[in-house]
C-alpha cells in the first residue's frame, strides 16, 4: 500500500487514562468540572480587567491575554476527550489530530511567550520604575503580543506541515487523551529524523530561550529588591511579582516534571496522566493565583460582582417609575 493511501484512510484511537467502563463517569465528571472552572475563572479575570479602569495597565493587559490563551489551550484537548467519553468512542480523524496538534502547539508556546513578556514587564517596573511608563508603553505592549502571536502561528504551521509529510499505518493507538506531537512521531511509518530535529530545536529556542529571559529578569528583580532599605518597600516590591512568579514556577515545574517522569518510567500512560498538570491543572489554577495573591484583582472582582448585584434593584426602581 502506498504511504499516501495509508495516511488518507488512517484513523487514530485516543486511549485516554483508563479503558475500564466503571472509571469513565468519574473521569468525565472530573475533567468537566476542571474545564468549567478553567473557562469561568479565566473569563472572570478578563471581564474584571476590561471593566475596571484601574487595571488598564500593561501588567493586566498581558494577564488578560494569558487568561484568553489558557481558555483556548484547555479547549483544544478537554472537549474532544469529553465527547469521546460521552459517545463511548475513542476515534479521532487524521485531520482532527493534525488540527489538535496545531492549536496545542500554538497556545502552549504563546503561554511561554506571555510569561516571558510579563517577566520583562515586572523587571522594568521594579528595576526602572521612573522610566516604566516610557519604556512599557501601549504601543510596545501591543507590538510584543502581536509579534508573539505571529511567531507562534508560524511555528505551529511549520510543525503541522512537517507532520503532513509523514505516512501512518491504519488503526493507530495513541496512549494519550490528545494528539501529542512526540507520540505521533513515534507512530509514523516513515522517517522522522527531520521532524525530531525541528521539534527539539524549537523546544530549545522557543521554550528554553524565554525561560532564560525569565531567570535573568528575576535575578535582576531580586538584586533590586535586596537593595531596598526598608522592609515595607521590599514586601511591596515582591508582592507586585509574586503572582506571576507562582504561575511561572507552576507552569515550568509541571512541564519539566512531565518530561522527567516520562523519561524515567518510559510509560506512555504515565506521561498522559502527568501531562494533565500543565494542560489542564495549571490553566485552572492561574485565576486563583492571581485573584488570591493580588489585591487589585480582589478589588476588581468585588467591584464586578457588586455592579452585577446592584443592577437588579436599579432596574426594579426604573420599572416602578415607568
Amino acid at each position: 500500500m502506498e504511504p499516501s493511501n495509508e495516511t488518507k484512510f488512517s484513523k487514530f484511537l485516543l486511549l485516554g487514562f483508563s479503558e475500564e467502563p466503571g472509571m469513565q463517569p468519574l473521569i468525565f465528571g472530573l475533567f468537566l468540572s476542571m474545564y468549567l472552572i478553567t473557562v469561568f475563572g479565566n473569563l472572570l479575570i478578563i471581564l474584571a480587567i476590561s471593566t475596571d479602569p484601574n487595571l488598564h495597565t500593561p501588567m493586566y493587559f498581558f494577564l488578560a491575554n494569558l487568561s484568553f490563551v489558557d481558555i483556548c489551550f484547555t479547549s483544544t484537548t478537554v472537549p474532544k476527550m469529553l465527547v469521546n467519553i460521552r459517545t463511548q468512542s475513542k476515534v479521532i480523524t487524521y485531520a482532527g489530530c493534525i488540527t489538535q496538534i496545531y492549536f496545542l502547539i500554538l497556545f502552549a508556546v504563546m503561554d511561554v511567550f506571555l510569561l516571558s513578556v510579563m517577566a520583562y514587564d515586572r523587571f522594568v517596573a521594579i528595576c526602572h520604575p521612573l522610566h516604566y511608563t516610557i519604556i512599557v508603553n501601549p504601543r510596545l505592549c501591543g507590538l510584543l503580543v502581536l509579534v508573539s502571536w505571529i511567531m507562534c502561528v508560524l511555528h505551529s504551521l511549520l510543525q503541522s506541515l512537517m507532520m503532513l509529510r509523514l505516512s501512518f499505518c491504519t488503526h493507530l493507538h495513541i496512549p494519550h487523551f490528545f494528539c501529542e506531537l512526540n507520540q505521533m512521531l513515534q507512530l509514523a511509518c516513515s522517517d522522522t529524523f527531520l521532524n525530531n530535529v525541528v521539534m527539539y530545536l524549537a523546544a530549545v529556542l522557543l521554550a528554553g530561550g524565554p525561560f532564560i529571559g525569565i531567570l535573568y529578569s528575576y535575578s535582576k528583580i531580586v538584586s533590586s529588591i535586596c537593595g531596598i532599605s526598608s522592609a515595607q518597600g521590599k514586601c511591596k516590591a515582591f508582592s507586585t511579582c509574586a503572582s506571576h512568579l507562582s504561575v511561572v514556577s507552576l507552569f515550568y515545574c509541571t512541564m519539566l516534571g512531565v518530561y522527567l517522569s516520562s523519561a524515567a518510567t518510559q510509560s506512555s500512560r504515565s506521561s498522559a496522566t502527568a501531562s494533565v498538570m500543565y494542560t489542564v491543572v495549571t490553566p485552572m489554577l492561574n485565576p486563583f493565583i492571581y485573584s488570591l495573591r493580588n489585591k487589585d484583582m480582589k478589588r476588581a472582582l468585588k467591584a464586578f460582582f457588586g455592579k452585577e448585584t446592584l443592577t437588579w434593584p436599579i432596574v426594579i426602581r426604573l420599572k416602578k417609575c415607568l
